[in-house]
């Protein structure tokens, strides 16, 4: 048995049988919503229908990240079972979390000098880094070393693509990311925006798609232009959305077409409440792995 621990954030948007059955600690995030905090703990403390019908209603969450406190309290009794710890955290271009888990890192290895703790910036979000974290866990179980899934990471986690559509706009209105005239226009037209994760781990606005039909239709074309292996990919593929499982399900099932070697069927999980306070309802993403993630597709 290999004597090191994979954690994560609660932002994997995993859910929470798979990481008690994979044997992956994870540490939540925070949100807010009508005056009352709660812990990001994968729909246990309000479940996600809820969360996503307060949305709609007209509530706006708010979110925090992992503290240096809460990140010491969470790290030390893996620290004192006798376990190295490689803790995979949102994106660094979205959350200062990977910047607290750090020093976190710091202040426990002059207490425990002979443990190991690696840091990793996922450079992703959502089941994007679940899928980061579901990899490693796979070498843990082939029995790979600590040092060879460290390594593995850090060179490898830009492979993992997220690919995101969004259906309803009044979230990316009220975040700023689209203005109001221009989300107005927009929802009139029936415009769904096709974004993806750059190489900076931050979320870029690629295509501006007519119809939710195109946009499904061309997220699994995205897949096919960049998955490994072309059509042939024989990776996993996982799938997150936010209160719209017919679309999810869509998405699903052009995937499994177009891919007659995935391994095995898509993996569908819900949008936590964190990244869903920033997204809102009607979010689809899809998640693979591919050629190496860079800043260069043409911008919306």
């Amino acid at each position: 048995m290999q004597r090191y621990s994979i954690t994560c954030c609660s932002t994997a948007d995993m859910s929470s049988e798979y990481f008690q059955k994979r044997a992956i600690p994870f540490v939540c995030f925070h949100f807010s919503i009508d005056g009352k905090q709660y812990l990001d703990d994968l729909g246990k403390s309000m479940p996600f229908e809820e969360f996503y019908k307060k949305i709609s209603a007209g509530f706006q969450p708010t979110t925090s990240q992992i503290n240096v406190q809460e990140y010491i309290e969470f790290f030390e009794p893996i620290l004192m079972d006798g376990k190295d710890i490689l803790h995979v955290t949102l994106s660094s271009g979205l959350s200062g979390s990977y910047n607290s888990a750090n020093i976190a890192k710091n202040d426990l290895l002059e207490k425990y000098p002979e443990r190991k703790i690696e840091i990793v910036d996922s450079l992703g979000a959502s089941s994007g880094s679940g899928l980061l974290v579901d990899m490693l866990a796979d070498m843990r179980d082939k029995g790979a070393s600590y040092e060879e899934i460290c390594r593995w990471a850090e060179s490898n986690k830009l492979l993992i693509h997220h690919w995101f559509f969004s259906t309803d706009l009044t979230s990316y209105i009220k975040g700023g990311r689209i203005s109001k005239s221009a989300g107005l226009v927009g929802s009139i037209l029936g415009i769904c925006p096709l974004l993806d994760m750059d190489d900076a781990g931050h979320l870029v606005p690629r295509e501006k798609i007519r119809t939710k039909k195109r946009v499904i239709s061309e997220i699994v074309e995205k897949m096919k232009d960049h998955a490994e292996g072309g059509v042939n990919y024989s990776g996993k593929c996982f799938i997150s959305h936010s209160a719209c499982i017919d679309d999810a399900n869509a998405v699903a099932g052009l995937v499994e077409a177009a891919f007659p070697n995935l391994n095995g069927r898509v993996t569908i999980n819900s949008i936590g409440t964190v990244i869903g306070s920033h997204a809102g309802p009607g979010t689809v993403a899809l998640f693979f792995v591919g050629d190496k993630r860079t800043n260069s597709e043409k911008k919306a």
